[in-house]
């Protein structure tokens, strides 16, 4: 996503295709009230689709808190990788889909499945 404007756009395909391809169901959108949120066509097609929208407190980071550390995570490894690399800085989107990539695949603490499991409904199986 280029601009928070594309952000409604990105939402509308990202909805088709977790129906499509995971038969699943957007229920809930929580954001931090951000603008690319709020705009009355985005708020009629979550009504229109069922989906309820939900905002943190203004002025509340705080429950935001696990988004905000995955997204310092992924920063963080994505200016290690093209740190490391040496490659430009035009191969930032392929380090953040790498980053994202193994993300998914890494159980944490608090929950002992992957997202990708959790996401998929069924345990990975690593050959070695």
């Amino acid at each position: 996503m280029r601009h928070k404007s594309d952000a409604f756009d990105m939402f509308k395909a990202f909805k088709v295709e977790i129906e499509n391809q995971l038969e699943k169901h957007i229920k809930i959108l929580r954001s931090d009230r951000g603008g690319e949120y709020l705009s009355g066509e985005f708020q009629q097609y979550l009504i229109d689709n069922g989906i309820v929208s939900q905002f943190s407190a203004p002025g509340t980071p705080q429950q935001n808190g696990v988004s905000g550390r995955r997204n310092k995570t992924l920063l963080d490894m994505v200016k290690s990788m093209l740190s490391y690399s040496t490659l430009p800085i035009s191969f930032w989107g392929y380090a953040l889909q790498t980053a994202i990539y193994i993300l998914n695949d890494v159980p944490s603490k608090s929950v002992p499945q992957t997202p990708h499991e959790l996401w998929l409904s069924a345990s990975l199986v690593y050959n070695t």
